[in-house]
């Protein structure tokens, strides 16, 4: 299986009055197409500065990542911004979504912001809603949408570039249960259908068992990398 996201030895450390905060701390993982991670942990154990350096929004103190087989960590801002553009797709907990345009418009925006050519993007665009389940309402505006049909079209928006590597923060955390349920299953699909490397950051451990595996941060380390039947609140410090 070939490897889309590695981070070997990673370390993130800012800076805190006369010393330092240790973010991460020599974090190492591999995931592969059509992987799905499920990463998990209490507030402050370095979740979310897993993702960022995942994505390639924030560069390590020290360690290598690797996305799609191009190392992150030596790139210039320029090239570094193009390998986000076009091999990271980010959902984040809210959508976010411009009031004025259309669930369709919403996703050609982001592939002209690319400078893709509008034809291929409209085709494109018009596929992954239907894959996201929202072709009968591409031209409705984000007011018109309930909250799960707004995480489904930023799916759709962050797989408009072809990603490699999707990264996913707390998506089901303003939606019902059913709905959550329904946003997992779909990340599921996403991954398995794109081949697509997908790091999962959830509170809810009820949909990890949709997942391949569960990591379990804790004080900035991976403490526990088991299978989704696993309980994670169990995991060892």
């Amino acid at each position: 299986m070939d490897t889309l996201l590695n981070l070997s030895d990673v370390t993130l450390e800012y800076p805190d009055g006369d010393g330092t905060l240790k973010a991460l701390d020599r974090v190492s993982l591999d995931l592969g197409a059509g992987e799905f991670l499920a990463l998990v942990g209490p507030s402050g154990s370095g979740k979310s500065s897993m993702l960022a350096v995942s994505a390639a929004l924030i560069r390590p103190t020290s360690g290598t990542v690797t996305i799609n087989g191009q190392q992150a960590t030596d790139l210039r801002d320029a090239e570094l911004t193009a390998l986000r553009r076009e091999k990271v797709g980010i959902i984040f907990q809210q959508p976010n979504l411009l009031p004025s345009l259309t669930a369709v418009e919403q996703l050609l925006l982001a592939d002209h912001l690319r400078g893709k050519p509008l034809t291929a993007a409209r085709r494109r665009a018009d596929g992954l809603l239907d894959v996201v389940g929202l072709g009968p309402v591409r031209d409705k505006r984000p007011h018109q949408l309930s909250g799960g049909q707004r995480q489904r079209v930023n799916i759709a928006r962050a797989l408009m570039g072809s990603p490699a590597v999707l990264l996913v923060d707390e998506p089901t955390a303003a939606l019902d249960h059913a709905r959550s349920g329904d946003i997992v299953r779909l990340l599921r699909k996403v991954t398995d259908e794109f081949r697509l490397a997908t790091v999962m950051v959830t509170h809810d451990t009820e949909f990890v068992p949709l997942t391949d595996a569960v990591a379990v941060m804790r004080d900035g380390r991976i403490s526990a990398l088991q299978p989704p039947s696993s309980d994670p609140s169990r995991a060892s410090s």
